[in-house]
């Protein structure tokens, strides 16, 4: 498989962006393909191996749902700020729109620091913030608003879903030679949740991703 770039942009901009790609979202997906390639040591137009395009694929239909579409490291509820981020969670959550929180981790600690999500993959909790600090060399328990930076989300994002670092599911578990489950994959990050809506956009950018060029 020969990935085109053109052509990857191309399929997106009709199957999944309303025919229509920003600049943010360009460079957002620019950054999860390079971070990608070099990640499995192929460069911009090597061939791209089915079970690693699989991958790749639910990869960019994780960041493509987690930051509604924007392909920009985005925070929680996406908010402008930690401070109106906080509050519409205290709002949801005394509402109880929450229900499957226990602990409102989005609450700022005795240094106020607040935990509440970020990136390209919504990461949260304190704990999880420590484990991405040693996967991208960046101490995010320091300035857990590092997690914003693109190369640092992306990072998080790739390394965490290939790892198993959110649940315990990586990436292997879903895709390799002659298998894919793309609505199982969806436990890598949040249980069942939208898990077939993920799976139809992994799908598209499966395809475009084997898109040839014109």
């Amino acid at each position: 498989m020969q990935l085109s770039r053109r052509a990857f942009f191309d399929f997106v901009r009709m199957k999944l962006f309303q025919g229509r790609l920003g600049a943010g979202q360009v460079a957002g997906l620019t950054a999860i393909l390079d971070g990608w390639l070099a990640r499995v040591g192929q460069g911009g137009m090597q061939p791209l191996a089915p079970c690693s395009a699989q991958p790749l694929a639910y990869v960019l239909a994780t960041a493509f749902h987690e930051t509604a579409a924007t392909m920009q490291p985005v925070r929680e509820t996406l908010a402008a700020s930690d401070r109106v981020a906080i509050a519409r969670l205290e709002e949801a959550f005394a509402a109880g729109r929450l229900g499957s929180v226990r602990t409102p981790y989005w609450r700022p600690d005795a240094d106020g620091r607040s935990w509440l999500g970020r990136g390209l993959v919504q990461l949260t909790h304190r704990r999880n913030y420590e484990a991405m600090s040693g996967v991208t060399g960046i101490d995010l328990l320091a300035d857990p608003g590092r997690a914003m930076e693109m190369p640092v989300s992306v990072a998080i994002l790739i390394e965490g879903m290939r790892r198993g670092s959110f649940t315990g599911r990586k990436l292997d578990d879903y895709f390799g030679p002659g298998r894919a489950d793309w609505v199982g994959a969806r436990k890598i990050i949040n249980g069942n949740d939208r898990a077939e809506l993920v799976a139809r956009h992994a799908r598209v950018f499966a395809e475009a991703l084997d898109t040839k060029p014109h």
